[in-house]
């Protein structure tokens, strides 16, 4: 299996797919081509939660703002998974979360003349997602990389019961993700607590409390986030990506 993941809309992951196509057999899944633009950070959160749920396969993950420049094209194995992309940090999260007891190994994919410098995901890395599915990434002439770029999320601070934190990801249905634990909750399901001076509900379901009325939950991601019930959150607790959060509990 290969997995495709970009912020690339369409109709572009299709090139991809064609040189797939073309060089492996192997099954092609897409994880999700409507990222964030060129928002490296959010692409790294949401391939750390989902490539885990699927079974050994390579990762083909284009979220590129640095297209053309002097950034190095990276394959990585981890664990029983492979993952290939460009070196931002993009892939670093996820690699951590697949690495079994070794840490991941990355490795530079050597980029000679590509046809566009502005399309790696088809001139360079889709060839080489290819090549590391069908024979395996040690089996590559690919340099190894001891300085590959890192990501790493921020981490609240959880005082008594007064938790600093940042919202990381807003997902489609307007939820406004944290970086807040979601055990800090633990005691308080039925409580409120509040948030940013807000008092909110916290609640373990969006149904627990009336249509467009605010809560505090924990989504499947094991994190704080702030939703509203058949609303948006981000909008209603006027956060979005970076913005501080401070959640006060009773």
């Amino acid at each position: 299996m290969i997995t495709l993941a970009s912020d690339f809309d369409s109709p572009y992951p299709a090139a991809m797919r064609g040189v797939l196509c073309a060089n492996t057999d192997a099954r092609l899944v897409d994880v999700a081509h409507d990222f964030p633009r060129q928002d490296v950070r959010a692409a790294a959160f949401w391939l750390r939660e989902l490539l885990p749920t699927f079974p050994p396969a390579t990762h083909l993950v284009v979220v590129d703002p640095g297209v053309g420049t002097d950034r190095r094209a990276l394959a990585v194995r981890a664990g029983d998974h492979a993952l290939v992309g460009p070196d931002n940090g993009v892939l670093a999260p996820a690699a951590r979360a697949l690495a079994s007891d070794d840490d991941p190994a990355y490795y530079e994919i050597p980029i000679s003349d590509p046809a566009s410098s502005t399309f790696h995901g088809r001139d360079v890395f889709a060839p080489a997602a290819a090549a590391v599915h069908d024979d395996g990434v040690d089996a590559l002439d690919y340099a190894p990389v001891d300085d590959p770029v890192t990501l790493a999320f921020p981490d609240p601070t959880v005082v008594d019961d007064t938790a600093d934190g940042e919202v990381l990801v807003v997902d489609g249905f307007g939820n406004a993700i944290t970086n807040v634990p979601g055990d800090v909750l633990d005691e308080h399901w039925g409580d409120y607590a509040t948030v940013n001076g807000e008092r909110v509900p916290v609640r373990r379901t969006y149904a627990a409390v009336d249509p467009d009325e605010w809560l505090l939950t924990v989504g499947s991601h094991g994190n704080v986030e702030l939703a509203v019930n058949r609303g948006r959150g981000d909008d209603a607790f006027g956060v979005s990506p970076g913005s501080h959060v401070r959640i006060a509990l009773p």
